[in-house]
């Protein structure tokens, strides 16, 4: 495990020490100690070839192992990726929400802080939650399961989601909040399934801006089936306590499959080496400044 965290570690250093300017969806400059775009076995994975066209969409089918399509989209780290935290970008905060947003402290985007100041719940390895693991470093997921019943395992912090598609409802009341919630789909076309999520535990940030929830924020996932390679993902956050309207945080992002032979890296937050990471990067701020 060590030798997988310390890849993590090199990764997330890398973007801490990146130039402040870098545009936030650009692919870093590859480094030696981060591993490139291989799978867990070292076997590198081959680019598309694009003179090769795509085969039709399978009917009510999701499965498979998937990755953004291109190396490191799905970084997002300045915060969601339509709504990353700079200066272009405003979010509908209701007055609680701008409070809650302020009380928190990022290492990424315009309220940024030192790490040795920021209150990132990740960076004590508290699990990032859900949406967050969609919106935080996404890298490959596998999606499976049957008629009754779809999951998705994510190579960031080695964790699952369960989501029901046998006609069930979201629960009327949540005695019992999760990290990832309460999810529920449904195929509204032969190519979409929606998904709806609440009952999600408020102690975690929407993105690695920063961005707050309450117990009442919903979020909705439409996977759209393009063809049989791509898979398109729009992700849209509702929460009435801390915004004053909904707003889309990925807008039809685009998830290449793998091949079957593809094996996922092991990506966790390991307790003892984010402590010694934090202490070598202790006054650090995004771009490498002090």
């Amino acid at each position: 495990m060590r030798k997988s965290m310390t890849a993590v570690l090199a990764t997330m250093s890398l973007l801490i020490l990146a130039p402040a300017t870098r545009a936030q969806n650009a692919s870093p400059t590859p480094h030696p100690n981060v591993p490139q775009h291989r799978d867990g076995y070292g076997r590198p994975i081959p680019d598309p070839d694009p003179n090769e066209k795509p085969g039709p969409a399978p009917k009510h089918d999701l499965w498979g192992i998937w990755e953004p399509d291109g190396w490191r989209e799905g970084t997002q780290a300045q915060g969601a990726r339509e709504e990353p935290a700079d200066a272009r970008h405003t979010l509908p905060f209701t007055p609680e929400g701008e409070k809650a947003w302020h009380a928190n402290k990022p290492g990424w985007g315009i309220t940024a802080v030192p790490i040795g100041e920021n209150n990132d719940p990740f960076d004590i390895c508290d699990p990032l939650g859900f949406p967050r693991i969609e919106l935080f470093n996404l890298r490959q997921l596998r999606i499976y399961g049957t008629d009754k019943q779809a999951g998705i395992m994510y190579e960031n912090d080695q964790v699952w989601r369960n989501i029901w598609t046998d006609g069930r409802e979201l629960p009327k009341e949540i005695d019992e909040p999760r990290w990832y919630g309460y999810s529920v789909g449904k195929w509204v076309d032969d190519y979409t399934l929606v998904v709806e999520t609440t009952g999600l535990d408020s102690r975690t940030w929407i993105d690695n801006a920063g961005r707050p929830h309450s117990d009442q924020l919903k979020v909705e996932e439409t996977f759209h089936r393009l063809n049989d390679r791509i898979i398109e993902l729009t992700l849209t956050i509702t929460d009435p306590v801390m915004y004053t309207k909904p707003w889309v945080a990925l807008n039809k992002f685009r998830l290449r499959k793998q091949p079957d032979w593809f094996d996922i890296r092991e990506m966790i937050c390991s307790t003892s080496e984010a402590s010694g990471y934090n202490k070598v990067y202790q006054g650090s701020r995004p771009g490498g400044a002090k």
